[in-house]
């Protein structure tokens, strides 16, 4: 696996590949491609995005220190899946990331598409797994797109994540799954603290300080989770131990009801931070939880609407936890799209409500738009802002229209406002579209 990322080394080649990857999609552009049984597919997808902090100079004493940022890619994604074997089955996925040059330099360190230290086009090995299949069995090694609610895929943007692992999932029981697997490594720009254009372990690519990553050395992340779906009863809880880092229980219960006029989901969910091993002896500090609550429900009218409420405890370690290896299944925390700008979240409470409407409904096909508003109730002695005064509040506002076309074709086009206390207000505009077969 080294020698054939190597070869991705350099930025000629990395254009080459990239520009190869383009073509392929383009020239099947109607339908996924049979090959003798194996199986053909891609995903075409390209994008503008726009993150202004007030902050042009990235002067420190701004929102953090976050720079202007502002620039179009593309990002052309190609799999190759082999016929099942025995109930045998392998994939290859490479994927590339590239702005053609045209992009200003210097204004692409928080765009979370390149390594913001070098700002280059790069060309990935995304997956290269072998599962195997078979009635109640389910394993799998190598590297997939897996997604579990705190360590994720998180596929909302340019490029989502990627994981290392080896996993078993087990479905014998009626209704129930069951799981075990290991974390070894992750890539993916937005949501990992390392060079996310490159695979590193997932103690490297945590949110703590190089210290707590240097002792953990290299370590992953184990995990073991049940789930229990039945017709109006849906409950999980998984179970994530991070080695000489930290802890991670989560549990989620949802009663899902409705007919052919309405349907609604009721939420209940809890998530518990707690360093473990070396961290315990260190200055860094986590020990933290959080409680939520949601109501969202849909009507054949086209309107939908979604409401939530969290609690955070008084303790420490938001900073180093929240969105790590890309987990967010928060019922109110941020919005459309994720931003966590708030000098500390400890103590914190949040309150989110959204409104849809499916504009299918009054003749404009294939179109959803969406409203969301979302109010953070800080606590002052806990959140500070970049020049060392105290934030009471955080209110963020996002807008989303989505637009699906030629079966597999689909646009997104985001606008959020963040108005931090004590901070420039930050707005973001994502525009991103493309075409799967």
């Amino acid at each position: 696996m080294k020698e054939l990322v190597a070869t991705f080394a350099t930025k000629k080649t990395t254009l080459n590949i990239i520009a190869a990857l383009f073509i392929i999609n383009v020239a099947d552009f109607a339908n996924a491609v049979d090959i003798n049984g194996f199986t053909l597919s891609g995903d075409e997808r390209a994008g503008w995005v726009s993150y202004d902090y007030g902050n042009p100079g990235g002067d420190p004493t701004i929102n953090k220190g976050h720079k202007d940022s502002e620039g179009f890619y593309v990002i052309p994604k190609l799999s190759l899946q082999t016929p099942d074997y025995n109930g045998f089955n392998a994939k290859i996925t490479v994927a590339g990331a590239t702005d053609f040059g045209i992009n200003e330099e210097g204004k692409q360190s928080r765009n979370f598409v390149f390594d913001p230290t070098d700002e280059e086009s790069f060309v990935i090995l995304q997956e290269f797994y072998l599962e195997y299949e078979e009635e109640a069995h389910n394993a799998m090694i190598g590297r997939n797109e897996i997604v579990t609610p705190m360590i994720d895929f998180d596929d909302w943007y340019m490029l989502g994540n990627s994981f290392e692992i080896v996993k078993y999932t087990n479905t014998y029981l009626n209704n129930h799954r069951l799981h075990i697997g290991y974390f070894n490594k992750m890539s993916g720009v937005w949501d990992s603290g390392e060079n996310g254009t490159e695979f590193h372990t997932m103690s490297d690519a945590s949110f703590v300080p190089q210290i707590n990553k240097d002792q953990a050395d290299g370590k992953g992340v184990y995990y073991l989770a049940a789930e229990y779906n039945g017709e109006k009863h849906h409950g999980q809880v998984w179970e994530y131990y991070a080695q000489d880092l930290y802890n991670m229980l989560f549990g989620q219960y949802n009663f899902k009801n409705g007919n052919n006029k309405y349907n609604d989901d009721f939420g209940l969910q809890f998530i518990n931070w707690s360093q473990v091993g070396k961290l315990k002896t260190s200055a860094t500090e986590i020990n933290y939880s959080l409680y939520s609550i949601k109501y969202d429900g849909n009507m054949d009218n086209g309107f939908s609407f979604a409401t939530g409420i969290s609690k955070y405890s008084d303790g420490p370690g938001t900073g180093s936890t929240l969105g790590a290896w890309g987990g967010y299944p928060y019922f109110a925390n941020g919005m459309i799209f994720h931003f966590f700008e708030a000098g500390d979240l400890r103590n914190a409470s949040s309150y989110k409500v959204q409104g849809g409407y499916d504009l299918s409904k009054a003749g404009v096909d294939n179109t959803v738009i969406k409203l969301r508003y979302t109010f953070f109730d800080l606590d002052p002695t806990r959140s500070i802002s970049s020049v060392g005064t105290p934030q009471d509040s955080m209110e963020m506002i996002g807008l989303q229209i989505s637009y699906n076309f030629l079966n597999t074709g689909y646009f997104n086009a985001t606008f959020e406002r963040h108005n931090i206390e004590k901070e420039n207000p930050t707005d973001a505009i994502r525009l991103i579209g493309g075409y799967k077969f």
